[in-house]
């Protein structure tokens, strides 16, 4: 199809079909260089000759290598959510010139209206439909409507925008406004366009903002309403009548939109299908739509040079303008500054001094540049560097700034990765810093879990934006595909002209080298619906079993962008002896092969595959080093989950806190979660679930981390590791005395849903499957008492939300315990280093206890010495005169007093109210913490 003429504008493609403009074709290069993604939908706007030569004259003389195609995006391409429709696709309002052989075949796209049975038309081939456009600019979506349906415009706009455009782009929120009927001020019966227009609250009139006196200089705010004169000239009246009456509900008067889109089983007509097909768009400077929405004004539609690109809001706030300082008054006269006095001027916008100088090397002599080439050489002795466009780039800004400064070449110096910016405060990187082995590891898994989705391979780094990573991406590809290279030439390539014979007899559907020919029978297994048997094999995209697909969903893959994987089995993957259940139906009946050598991946060439270990918490496989598995009860859980400082020397060797413990005797045997319900027969926590995650309280009791971090009393003495949970003792009684909802127990700390009134206890809800995460609330007006922290692009208040499972399906945006920014911290990490720190450095561990205590028991420092001289009472157990608080040992009488230690030890109390155990060892602890007479304290009430 090189240097293709074109015949009644018309061409030929490779498999024998004929487009011409406004078709709309698939697209896409080679197989290699498209890294196995699939085709691209685009409509064909103009046919282009070759790149510097002009159109023919000639009718049907021209010779065409290029085409101008205007893209459709796939929802998947713009957003990560799943969408179900592989025939839906998203306009968009952006073109690109490309090869006329990255023609592949024709298909057919038209908007939904136009469509009158859709389960028809998504069950024939190579049809697809849209509804919305995306601009790739504002990164945002837009409905798309059919121009004939806007009838909120004065007549001779409406003609206008109907005869040049088929569709018309808006908010969703302006398509209702657009398609009712048209609205007139009552007060000047001219068009009241929407953001100059009021309506009236009781006779649903419009009026526009000029027109009512006193004018408006603003709408009513959001729930408020406005009513013109005479309604409230007439509700007066009613008003001092008496005779206040309801008004009457007014009817919706019939709106002019489109009818809505039925739901019943649509009559299926060829002939009307067929039609659809062919129906004839209008174009109007090779664009079928154009921008009306939101910020457009209806006059410019009349301008055939308007633009026709979705808008934003302008920016005319006080951040975006110029504070220019005003002149000095004064009424002494001055003379007149002469030029010894005068300040010079500051560099005036868009002169010479303003131009960063990048090159100069077009205005450097021969010998010159000669001499330039010759000192670029020996800057450096990395001959990688040589070739690097960067470290170029910055070499003939420096030769040029030497130049400019009639300074010498050696006084170039390449030693600094560094460079000063005319319009930057500081210095910056002019190439990436290099990439470590951990980087690289890192980045290597996360190619090979997710394949060339760079945003999941950046939360795997967690150290590189997402700029960085994708000129790697490029730079590592560059890189395998030269090792590739080399081994290929190094092998040789056997009977070389029968090879170049056998590629120029290919058929012509392989035109984009992505069939494989002759696959090894062994092997021949479809990565997506284990088939064995198929007449055409194509080349698989990376994360497949297999790295072939059959022909039915080779073709799926590249059109739809859709496959139908099946799992696989262990048992196909290993070795084979005999026939087992669940063989597929088409494979040979005959022996199988004994051995077998499909892999679970195609992994990139020279890459071994990284072990992975899958997360208790989130679900979610990771690499070692990042998810940690204990080498004592084989828990795996992320680092940034569970408060654990990585160290590469000792990842092999970690222990969770509870292996540990059993060893060091720190804290009680007994690791059941204080803040939980309590149980006689007290179980170790499984190691199979994220209930095994448990730190040490202040008291030597254990805590779930699940538990400590979404309780909000509760603090941390060293966040970093989520050490020493303390403040237990602030949680209100209410708390511990509501019944949970879902095991039905009393005992224990529960917490409430975010979105209804149910509640449970943390574990209880974790086990029953409820959604944590956190959120980020957006914050208005910043108080102090608000702390304010940003998370991968949100910035506000951060917050702990338990979803019960009746709202999964809410509209909150919650991010997972275990994601992480770029930064590497996940978002447990940074909640509990912003807001779950113990004021450490304002007091010590034991006297934060004791003001939580004192807040408890609404003790003042005056209330200790209104009842005579304290140094007085003595304890009646222990005998000591020094205790922080005194009480009657029997209610009414004052005589006989018991310290505030010996008041506690009567019954085992909540853990944290006890002592640090200066006297109470583990043992001790134990037998508290599992006595069956246990029950809440009664200094709460």
């Amino acid at each position: 199809m090189q240097g293709a003429g074109v015949q009644a504008g018309q061409i030929s493609l490779r498999n024998g079909e004929r487009v011409k403009i406004n078709d709309h074709v698939y697209c896409s290069p080679s197989w290699s260089v498209r890294d196995g993604t699939p085709y691209s939908v685009a409509r064909i706007m103009e046919f282009l000759p070759p790149e510097g030569t002009l159109k023919g004259k000639g009718k049907g003389k021209e010779n065409y290598t290029r085409v101008r195609l205007a893209w459709y995006y796939r929802p998947s391409d713009v957003s990560d959510r799943p969408v179900a429709d592989s025939r839906l696709l998203l306009a968009a309002i952006y073109s690109e010139v490309c090869d006329i052989n990255q023609l592949r075949s024709k298909c057919h796209v038209i908007h939904r209206d136009k469509i009158s049975d859709l389960a028809g038309w998504k069950k024939r081939p190579d049809r697809f439909y849209f509804t919305r456009l995306f601009d790739p600019y504002i990164k945002k979506e837009y409905e798309v409507i059919q121009s004939s349906d806007v009838r909120n415009l004065p007549e001779n706009i409406r003609q206008v925008l109907i005869q040049r455009y088929e569709y018309v782009v808006a908010e969703k929120d302006v398509v209702p406004d657009l398609t009712d009927s048209l609205r007139l001020c009552q007060t000047c019966s001219e068009w009241c366009p929407n953001p100059e227009t009021v309506r009236c609250d009781r006779c649903k009139k419009f009026f526009h903002m000029g027109c009512v006196q006193p004018p408006l200089l603003a709408k009513p705010s959001r729930g408020y309403g406005w009513t013109c004169a005479p309604c409230s000239k007439k509700h007066e009246e009613e008003v001092d009548s008496h005779e206040v009456r309801h008004p009457t509900p007014v009817t919706k008067p019939k709106s002019n939109a489109p009818a809505p889109r039925g739901r019943g089983r649509p009559r299926k007509d060829r002939t009307l299908a067929e039609k659809e097909e062919n129906l004839e768009i209008k174009h109007f400077k090779l664009w079928p739509f154009r921008y009306f929405g939101q910020y457009t004004v209806a006059e410019d539609t009349l301008d055939p040079d308007d633009l026709i690109f979705p808008r934003a809001a302008t920016r005319v706030g006080p951040k975006f303008q110029v504070n220019i300082p005003s002149p000095p008054t004064s009424d002494v006269v001055k003379p007149p500054p002469t030029t010894e006095t005068q300040n010079p001027d500051p560099d005036e916008r868009g002169g010479d001094s303003t131009i960063e100088v990048l090159s100069l090397v077009n205005s450097m002599t021969r010998e010159e540049g000669a001499h330039l080439e010759e000192w670029k050489s020996a800057l450096t002795r990395r001959r990688e560097l040589l070739s690097s466009v960067d470290w170029l780039t910055e070499v003939i800004r420096r030769f040029s700034q030497a130049y400019s400064a009639n300074r010498g070449w050696s006084t170039v110096d390449m030693s600094s990765p560094m460079r000063s910016e005319k319009w930057k405060k500081s210095e910056t990187r002019y190439t990436d810093r290099e990439w470590t082995a951990e980087e690289v590891a890192a980045f290597e898994d996360g190619i090979l879990t997710n394949g060339a989705e760079l945003r999941a391979v950046r939360e795997e780094i967690g150290t590189r934006p997402m700029p960085e990573v994708v000129r790697f991406y490029g730079h590592w590809k560059n890189l395998k595909l030269g090792e590739e290279n080399v081994r290929i030439k190094a092998a040789g390539t056997p009977n070389g002209d029968d090879a170049s014979h056998s590629s120029r007899a290919t058929p012509i559907s392989d035109d984009e080298g992505s069939i494989v020919r002759n696959p090894p029978k062994a092997n021949s297994i479809c990565g997506a619906c284990r088939t064995r048997e198929s007449d055409i094999w194509w080349k698989a995209p990376k994360g497949l079993a297999t790295d072939i697909l059959c022909d039915n969903c080779g073709t799926n893959w590249r059109k739809y962008a859709d496959l139908n994987v099946r799992p696989v089995r262990e048992d196909v993957l290993s070795s084979a002896k005999s026939k087992r259940e669940g063989t597929p139906l088409n494979g040979p009946t005959a022996k199988r092969t004994k051995t077998s050598t499909i892999s679970t991946q195609s992994p990139p060439p020279n890459t071994a595959a990284a072990p992975q270990l899958r997360c208790l918490a989130c679900q979610k496989n990771g690499p070692v080093g990042k998810v940690l598995k204990c080498q004592g009860c084989h828990f795996r859980v992320h680092a940034g989950a569970c408060g654990v400082a990585i160290d590469k020397n000792t990842v092999d060797s970690w222990t969770c806190d509870l292996c540990q413990n059993a060893k060091t005797l720190e804290a009680s045997l007994n690791t059941q979660c204080v803040l939980c319900p309590r149980r006689k027969a007290s179980k170790k926590p499984a190691a199979d679930s994220f209930m095994r995650a448990c730190k040490p309280t202040e008291g030597q009791g254990w805590v779930h981390v699940l538990c400590s971090v979404f309780t909000p009393e509760v603090t941390f003495t060293d966040v970093s590791r989520l050490r020493l949970v303390e403040g237990i003792s602030t949680i209100p009684r209410q708390r511990w005395s509501t019944k949970c909802t879902l095991c039905g127990e009393i005992s224990g700390a529960v917490l409430r849903c975010s979105d209804c009134v149910r509640e449970f206890h943390a574990s209880c809800a974790w086990k029953a499957g409820h959604k944590f995460g956190f959120e980020i609330q957006p914050v208005r007006n910043h108080r102090r008492d608000v702390v304010i922290t940003t998370f991968k692009g949100d910035t506000g208040a951060m917050a702990p939300v338990v979803c019960c499972r009746e709202h999964e399906n809410s509209k909150r945006h919650l991010y997972d315990i275990c994601e992480t920014n770029e930064m590497g911290e996940s978002a447990l990490q940074l909640y509990c280093q912003t807001y779950k720190q113990a004021p450490v450095s304002q007091a010590h561990g034991l006297l934060r206890k004791a003001r939580r205590l004192d807040q408890i028991l609404n003790i003042r420092s005056d209330s200790l010495t209104s009842s005579g001289d304290p140094s007085d009472r003595e304890c009646l157990r222990c005998h000591t005169q020094y205790s922080p608080c005194f009480y009657p040992s029997v209610p009414g009488l004052s005589n006989d007093w018991i310290c505030h230690r010996c008041h506690f030890d009567t019954k085992p109390a909540i853990p944290e109210l006890m002592l640090p155990a200066i006297s109470r060892s583990p043992v001790e602890m134990d037998k508290a913490f599992t006595s069956d007479d246990w029950s809440p304290p009664t200094w709460a009430t």
